[in-house]
């Protein structure tokens, strides 16, 4: 954990504005521009750029990947530039925490893979890019997207102390945690040999 320097109701104001950012929902915004329907009736029916994917539209999944990591990256660089790294992290879990659970979707929101690895790449840029290094690796090696989540998830906190930054380690445990619980369905649809592989419809 960091040094613990900003007053509470600033850690208050950081995880309400995480928390608003990282509910909103990219990827059915971007599946409506596209045309491309109510992303919740689509494939998985998940709000992530991988279901988007299954829609056919690369350019449309392209974009949801980068909005949905961009919106846990910028609001903890901004929490780490206007406040201080306990403020970063507290926005960055709340923001993790929009995105799975969006007011705006009545709680029902995506899997947290994008914004975990937008969050990562934020507050320690090579943790980031083993950890996305990880999700390619495993993606490619499976053609599972859920495989590669789940092991640059579990690979996050080791990488963190490899690399140094052990201030990052309970953060990081904490948000594996909740990828391996979002990823409960997949997980059990993997050891049914029924999950869906990157790029099916």
């Amino acid at each position: 954990m960091p040094e613990i320097v900003s007053s509470l109701p600033v850690i208050a104001l950081w995880a309400g504005l995480g928390y608003l950012a990282g509910s909103v929902p990219f990827g059915i915004v971007i599946a409506r521009a596209f045309g491309l329907g109510d992303l919740r009736k689509i494939g998985s029916g998940n709000i992530g750029a991988t279901n988007v994917l299954r829609t056919g539209n690369k350019l449309a999944a392209l974009l949801t990947l980068v909005m949905d990591s961009g919106k846990g990256g910028f609001m903890t660089l901004a929490a780490l530039w206007l406040a201080a790294p306990d403020a970063a992290q507290v926005a960055a879990f709340a923001a993790f925490l929009g995105h799975c659970f969006p007011i705006w979707l009545r709680f029902a929101g995506g899997k947290g893979v994008a914004t975990f690895l937008g969050i990562l790449l934020a507050l320690g840029w090579p943790v980031g890019l083993a950890a996305c290094g990880t999700w390619l690796v495993a993606a490619l090696a499976t053609r599972y997207s859920s495989v590669g989540a789940l092991v640059a998830a579990a690979a996050a906190p080791l990488w963190a102390l490899t690399l140094g930054r052990g201030d990052l380690l309970i953060l990081l445990v904490a948000l594996a945690a909740l990828v391996f619980w979002r990823h409960s369905a997949n997980i059990a649809r993997l050891r049914a040999g029924t999950e869906t592989r990157i790029g099916q419809k």
